[in-house]
Order: structure tokens, then C-alpha cells, then sequence
């Protein structure tokens, strides 16, 4: 029995526990938080019996029981819902959006500057239609400032509706609600003690 452990014993411990944490990412944070302590813990008591390493060993492979743990949370079916997806569809809509204004007032500008390199006075650029409202762009012997260009109300549509559909999060409602009928039975048998 080991009776101490060491900073390498600690670091093969909590790097067991946040990789699981990485694999169980789709489930709700409350969820994950007690699925990490529970492994941490039982990590702990075992590496006091086998040590850090065969108790990390013992654990099998972390996708599968990553995958136990998101079965026993959502069912069966592997299409769950996903929060990386979701955050990757939010992403992917800016950096496209961020492009399209960044080249669309990069153009006018320099449309601008290429007939006249020393311009003054009031231009509008009428944005994308739908996506980037308009702009005016104030010059001054050549130099600019600006005011507009903001992204209309689709486009924040477009990255909400975009994050449910990818990452299925209409599923989380089934989830929850499964949570909360396990939280039900459970109240209810710490009431009766347990009673059929």
C-alpha cells in the first residue's frame, strides 16, 4: 500500500480525470462537475491501495467510459446534443461575417482611393443586403474615418438558429427532463425508505 503520493502520482490522476472531462463536454455542466469529482475520488482511494498508475490502468479505456457516461445521460443514440459543435457554428458564422465586412470595406475604400488618392467629403457604402447595414466613410485628403457597418438581426439569427440545428441542442430538453424524473424517483424513494 502506498502510503504518500507523489507529484507524479497527483499528475497521472488529473490528467485521467480532465481527459474524461474533455469527452463528457455534451453533457450539462452540473453533471460533468460530479462525474469529474466522483472519478477524481475514486481515483484517489484506489492509488492508495495500487498505486496511481494501475489504478489509472484499471479504469480501461477513457472513450468508452465516456461514452457509458453519455449513454446513462441521453439514451442509447449517439446523435446527442453538443456544445462544441454548437460553439463551432457560432464561430465559423463570424470569421465568415468578419470576411465579408472586412473585404466589402477594404473594396470601397479602395474603389475610392483608386479615382481620387487625395478625396474629401461624405461617402456611403450600402453594405451586404440583409447582412451589414450601412456605412458612411468620411474623407479627408485621402484618410477616412467611419461610422456603421454593424450586422443586421439576421445574421445573429442565422448563428443562434445555426448553433441548435448543428449541435442538437433540442435534445438537452429530453435530457432534462430525464434528469429530472431520476431526481423525482429518487425523492420519492428516500421518502417511502426505499419501499415497493
Amino acid at each position: 500500500m502506498t502510503s504518500a503520493r507523489t507529484l507524479l502520482d497527483r499528475a497521472r490522476i488529473e490528467r485521467a480525470v480532465w481527459t474524461m472531462d474533455t469527452r463528457l463536454a455534451d453533457l450539462p455542466r452540473r453533471s460533468r462537475i460530479n462525474k469529474r469529482r466522483e472519478l477524481r475520488d475514486n481515483l484517489r482511494l484506489a492509488a492508495a491501495d495500487v498505486g496511481a498508475g494501475r489504478a489509472v490502468h484499471q479504469l480501461g479505456d477513457l472513450r468508452t467510459l465516456a461514452d457509458d457516461y453519455l449513454a446513462a445521460e441521453y439514451g442509447e443514440h449517439k446523435r446527442r446534443p453538443s456544445w462544441t459543435v454548437a460553439a463551432l457554428t457560432i464561430l465559423l458564422v463570424e470569421v465568415v461575417m468578419t470576411l465579408l465586412v472586412h473585404v466589402g470595406r477594404s473594396a470601397f475604400h479602395a474603389g475610392i482611393t483608386a479615382t481620387n488618392p487625395q478625396a474629401t467629403g461624405v461617402y456611403r457604402w450600402h453594405g451586404i443586403r440583409y447582412l451589414v447595414s450601412d456605412e458612411t466613410f468620411t474623407y479627408t485628403h485621402g484618410a477616412h474615418t467611419s461610422v456603421g457597418g454593424a450586422w443586421t438581426p439576421l445574421v445573429y439569427m442565422i448563428m443562434l438558429g445555426g448553433a441548435v440545428v448543428t449541435g442538437r441542442l433540442w435534445r438537452l430538453n429530453a435530457a432534462w427532463r430525464r434528469q429530472r424524473r431520476r431526481a423525482t424517483l429518487s425523492a420519492t424513494d428516500n421518502a417511502t425508505g426505499g419501499e415497493a
